[in-house]
């Protein structure tokens, strides 16, 4: 059987299948693409993935890219790890919801927060800081959407009682926000959500293995 092979960088989208390879608790091999000296836009990394984005995960003979498509396709490789709730089930149903929720929704708001240049002309620094501030608000109505998903579940766990790809994914999307007036940890039921994914065995090993120092949230 191959062994997985994650490109990463630390604290990136690579955060969240490298939580759930942890979590899986299979061999697999980490890859690190050093952005900081644009090894994302070498030739080399672009026939893995032409977008230049993080991560990819090569698995055997596939290449595949998109976060969420990675951790889909870990969770459905490895069942036994009970990852993902059974296929044409309604909380099948429901993770898929959260799943593209969480990838199409949050995570987009999150980059043009981090990336508002992208959205103006170039050298328009007011307009830069206008769509950052944009972004900011948006990401706050979402994380209370995502607040209101975790105490109508009843915990402790994005689906309730059952760990799934959906809280590392989560996790890693609250985490880029600790920067912001009022960071997802702010928020009273993802505080105590965030801390009890801190104390996860899994977690503290991809922070450790990826160097990161506090505040992890």
């Amino acid at each position: 059987m191959t062994v997985p092979k994650l490109f990463y960088y630390p604290s990136n989208a690579s955060m969240a299948p490298h939580i759930v390879l942890e979590e899986i608790g299979r061999p697999f091999e980490l890859v690190l693409v050093d952005r900081k000296h644009d090894e994302h836009k070498s030739a080399d990394y672009l026939r893995l993935n032409p977008n230049g984005l993080i991560p990819v995960l090569v698995d055997g003979d596939m290449v595949l890219y998109e976060t969420a498509a990675i951790c889909l396709h870990l969770a459905d490789a490895y069942p036994d790890s009970e990852m993902a709730p059974k296929l044409a089930t309604p909380e099948r149903a429901q993770f898929y919801k959260w799943l593209m929720w969480l990838t199409n929704t949050l995570q987009t708001a999150l980059i043009v927060y981090f990336y508002p240049d992208r959205w103006v002309d170039a050298g328009n620094v007011a307009g830069a800081d206008q769509v950052r501030a944009h972004a900011e608000s948006k990401v706050g109505t979402l994380l209370e959407q995502l607040a209101s998903q975790l105490q109508s579940s009843g915990g402790p766990w994005l689906l309730g009682e059952k760990y799934s790809i959906l809280d590392p994914y989560a996790w890693m999307l609250c985490r880029w926000t600790r920067g912001f007036a009022k960071p997802a940890r702010e928020w009273p039921p993802l505080g105590q959500y965030l801390q009890r994914m801190l104390a996860r065995p899994a977690i503290q090993r991809v922070l450790d293995t990826e160097g990161l120092a506090a505040p992890f949230v």
